[in-house]
């Protein structure tokens, strides 16, 4: 009997590309929208509120779908999840761009984090499927994170030169010609793949994780507008502690859940996970305010402004390549305790920039808040995966990467809040982003101090293991 020929070296490449792509227009949108606030702002009157809805009604969709794609990708067919994802995302992207109000943009934005959350999960595991031999799988997954990389880097000049161009609608437009190249590449190139062994979808789970999240992302986000004490507000804190309450108990009893709480019962994985927590709340919910900073306080151009953010996400991409090999080496520990204390200091020293900071005293900053963050992510992400079993890998990254995206919601709200509470006690923008980021930054150094302590007794191994094939911790996470 005669073996199945091996995949040809040019499909693959086609399919290598096509996933990669596909993964770089996800990421390109997390920071290609943060350049473009300030346009929004002002051609949609609207104000700081409306703002971090457009953030967050993105992140909150990919952070609570995330775990469920991978999962819907496994039953039914990772191409046929791959390309919804595109359809969608696409489609997303052209009612953003022709949205007439601020309530159609963020019914866009929603739509978009759906697609992305189909999208970035099945273009992983379809790489992987792709590559059997783990050398070759280890290179290809390293490509498709490169190009994540790349997207987060590009994100802020493309965006100012787009904005600047022809207004905030063209960083969504420039999807649409992406967009048609994968569904017509991805129809000729991708085969079909399922895993027949996948867990059932848990509905329940998934529906009350987005309204959970959801409402308290309201009361957060419209508390400091409406009032802290106003029956809306309070209305939407209850109804969170009940629904996540009632997800908690319906996660411990289901037979398959998207959030198996047994996780964390181990330490090492409930630490890096809270941890990580903190990492996507202090920098998605400092960079939300980097654009508007040199714009709105130093008076810079969208463009010069997203020229100026820079320092920050090239040293992610520079140094996260790096930071997963410093965790061999030293440990999780002490590389978790480094880059948080970067982190947490970068953010402190941001809090005392002004009007008139030279931008030569503000860059490095901004860089030293990136390298801290790479040098964190990564190996959190082992941690998570090493303390659980090998089968368990790939859904111990997802978890890590829907904590981080978590984590981004609670940033872009709780952030907004203290510039907003600043504000109407009479402080002027300046001072509340300075409040802001020194909020960012004492949290973040609190949590260096904790993870530190705690990894110490959570005999934590002393090599990180590599990710699974079903990881999602390059996904969305600026």
């Amino acid at each position: 009997m005669k073996s199945a020929p091996p995949v040809a070296v040019p499909n693959r490449a086609a399919l290598l590309t096509v996933t990669c792509l596909g993964q770089f227009m996800v990421l390109l949108d997390n920071t290609i929208v943060s350049a473009a606030l300030p346009d929004m702002q002002e051609r949609l009157q609207t104000q700081l509120t409306g703002l971090q809805w457009i953030v967050d009604a993105y992140v909150l969709l990919v952070a609570m779908l995330l775990l469920s794609g991978g999962v819907f990708a496994d039953r039914f067919g990772r191409k046929r999840m791959y390309l919804a994802g595109v359809v969608v995302f696409t489609a997303a992207s052209v009612l953003c761009a022709a949205a007439p109000s601020i309530g159609w943009l963020i019914v866009g934005r929603v739509l978009q984090g759906v697609g992305a959350a189909a999208l970035s999960p099945a273009s992983l595991t379809l790489l992987a499927a792709a590559y059997p031999v783990p050398q070759e799988r280890v290179k290809a997954i390293g490509l498709w994170a490169g190009f994540s990389g790349i997207g987060l880097a590009a994100g802020p000049v493309a965006g100012g030169v787009l904005v600047e161009a022809f207004g905030w609608p063209a960083i969504f437009l420039v999807n649409v010609p992406v967009g048609a190249v994968l569904l017509v590449a991805g129809l000729r190139v991708l085969d079909e793949s399922r895993n027949p062994s996948a867990p059932a979808i848990d509905v329940p789970g998934t529906v009350l994780s987005v309204l959970g999240v959801g409402a308290l992302t309201y009361g957060l986000i419209e508390g400091g507008s409406r009032g802290w004490t106003s029956p809306v507000i309070l209305s939407s804190f209850a109804a969170a502690a009940v629904i996540l309450a009632v997800f908690v108990l319906v996660e411990g009893r289901v037979s398959a859940p998207m959030l198996p709480l047994r996780l964390f019962r181990q330490r090492l994985f409930t630490v890096s996970n809270t941890a990580m927590i903190v990492v996507g709340f202090a920098l998605m919910g400092s960079s939300f305010f980097f654009s508007q900073f040199f714009v709105y306080v130093q008076g810079s151009s969208i463009l010069r402004a997203g020229v100026q953010t820079l320092p920050a996400t090239l040293a992610m991409v520079i140094i996260s390549p790096f930071a997963g090999r410093f965790a061999a080496r030293y440990g999780f520990r002490i590389m978790v305790t480094i880059g948080l204390t970067l982190a947490g200091l970068g953010l402190l020293a941001l809090g005392f920039v002004h009007a008139d900071t030279g931008y030569a005293n503000v860059w490095w900053r901004l860089a030293v808040i990136g390298i801290g963050f790479a040098l964190t992510m990564s190996p959190l992400t082992g941690a998570a995966i090493q303390s659980v079993s090998p089968q368990e890998g790939g859904l111990a990254s997802g978890v890590s990467s829907t904590t981080r995206q978590i984590g981004a919601v609670l940033g872009v709200a709780l952030l907004g809040a203290v510039v907003r509470t600043r504000e109407s006690g009479g402080a002027t923008f300046e001072e509340g982003l300075n409040s802001a980021f020194v909020v960012a930054g004492a949290v973040t150094l609190a949590t260096a101090v904790f993870t530190g302590l705690w990894l110490i007794r959570s005999n934590e191994p002393s090599r990180p293991a590599s990710p699974a094939p079903r990881g999602h911790e390059n996904t969305t996470s600026h």
